[in-house]
């Protein structure tokens, strides 16, 4: 790439420091036309050394001072892009940034594009197409869990075990390939018991991988919980509670909520997504009954439902109102109003939790975010990779596809070069996680067109 980029790197609003990059092979000649450091004897363009800050002044076209900035240099190919990098810490004032964007771009910088910085690092090779991918997710990460799964894929998580697998893969299907080489001796080069426990291996992984989205989904975008009973129940009083906040209208007049409210707090280093939906019951108000089909659909997208139950009524007929028979979701029996009402619940024993709270008195809640993080739990442990990228899910997926006809037709004793043809098809799906193969400006920027300028 032959043109010079330039972007403020840092998101605007007030604050003390402001960072803007600058990467291409004219990064200091460009930034010497406008830098004079304070040692005045240094020629920037010719003596500037790698990874060195540089104090000095940025100069306008008149010659006037703009700021006093810190200059930070990297020599390609040790920079993020892989080229010569010159990073400008200045004052975050708006006017100056813009003020030294404009001096970068006068004297030859391009202004750069979304995600440009991080595609000139994977066309370089600084790193593969599924870590600069995790570049944006990491950006975006808003938990600890969600963190953690962005910085594994970033360090290679996908990478090194796909590497493994691929070199395994290619080694059979060329040996099966040279076989064809020889097929009037009717020889075997390849071992087919151990590339059966080769195509049984892969197919596990991948098998995991693709299970695993669905935790990594919801990771990234928050574990759905709807909270869903009848009229009155106390369903915006608990979206209260457990948010520690007034966020919900609450009445005692029923049909008050008549939409979704969403709102999301962070347990244990896990982002919730809390959905107060309208109380479910029969009605003839056309509005009350749009928010009701919501209530239902919302709980059959949830990952976890709260089955709020008003302790004052029967429990069984709020059940039977309420619960869908097909629901595929968590469910936590959670018996309100246990401050006016005490109730047995040894009935709701086919519930996976049951639990009593007051949520006006706010009684028990903390055991009942407990049980939400448990429930939000998984087998995955810390370092495990982790798909939250839905590319890679339809890639994998094919890949597994493939995957499984070779090893049919493997087990039916059909020739190699039948067995070698799908083998060399997850081989390609494999490249596509990677990009070692991904050549095409559309594919890329579709990609890149996501991430966030300056990065």
């Amino acid at each position: 790439m032959s043109s010079t980029i330039t972007a403020i790197c840092t998101a605007q609003g007030n604050g003390a420091i402001s960072m803007i990059r600058v990467s291409g092979p004219e990064a200091y000649d460009i930034v010497g036309k406008i830098f004079r450091p304070l040692n005045v004897s240094l020629d920037f363009v010719a003596d500037a050394q790698k990874n060195h800050f540089y104090n000095g002044y940025i100069i306008n076209s008149d010659g006037e001072t703009l700021d006093r900035v810190v200059v930070l240099t990297y020599r390609a190919p040790n920079s993020y892009t892989g080229e010569d990098t010159v990073e400008i810490s200045c004052h975050a004032s708006i006017y100056i940034q813009h003020q030294i964007l404009k001096l970068l771009i006068s004297n030859g910088a391009v202004p750069a594009e979304p995600g440009e910085f991080t595609r000139r690092a994977f066309v370089n090779k600084k790193m593969d197409l599924s870590q600069a991918e995790a570049v944006a997710d990491l950006i975006a990460s808003k938990s600890k869990a969600d963190h953690q799964i962005a910085i594994n894929q970033m360090r290679g998580g996908i990478t090194q075990e796909i590497k493994r697998l691929r070199d395994l893969l290619l080694k059979f299907t060329s040996l099966m390939e040279l076989e064809l080489d020889f097929s009037e001796e009717d020889v075997e080069f390849a071992d087919r018991t151990q590339l059966n426990d080769i195509l049984t291996e892969t197919d596990g992984y991948l098998t995991r991988l693709i299970d695993s989205f669905n935790y990594g989904n919801a990771i990234k975008n928050g574990v759905p919980v709807a909270i869903c009973g009848q009229p009155n129940a106390g369903k915006s009083t608990l979206l209260n509670a457990l948010l520690n906040d007034e966020r919900a209208i609450v009445s005692d007049i029923p049909g008050t909520t008549r939409d979704i409210l969403e709102d999301t707090i962070i347990i244990k280093g896990v982002t919730y997504r809390l959905i107060d939906t309208a109380g479910i019951r029969e009605t003839d108000d056309r509005i009350e009954s749009l928010g009701i089909d919501r209530a239902k659909s919302a709980m059959q997208k949830a990952r976890i439902v709260i089955l709020l139950l008003d302790a004052q009524f029967g429990l069984q007929k709020q059940i039977d109102d309420v619960l869908p028979k097909d629901l595929d979701s968590d469910v936590v029996a959670v018996v309100n109003k246990c401050d006016v009402a005490d109730v047995d619940v040894s009935a709701l024993s086919d519930f996976k939790k049951v639990i009593k709270i007051s949520a006006k008195n706010r009684t028990n809640i903390q055991e009942l975010t407990d049980i939400l993080a448990s429930l939000a739990s998984s087998d995955y442990q810390a370092g495990d990779v982790i798909l939250t990228n839905i590319r890679h899910l339809d890639i994998f997926t094919k890949a597994r596809e493939s995957l499984r006809r070779g090893h049919q037709a493997l087990r039916d004793g059909l020739s190699g070069e039948f067995v070698s043809q799908d083998i060399r098809e997850v081989l390609r799906y494999f490249a596509d996680i990677t990009g070692d193969e991904i050549t095409t400006d559309e594919v890329l920027g579709n990609i890149f067109k996501n991430f966030c300028i300056g990065k």
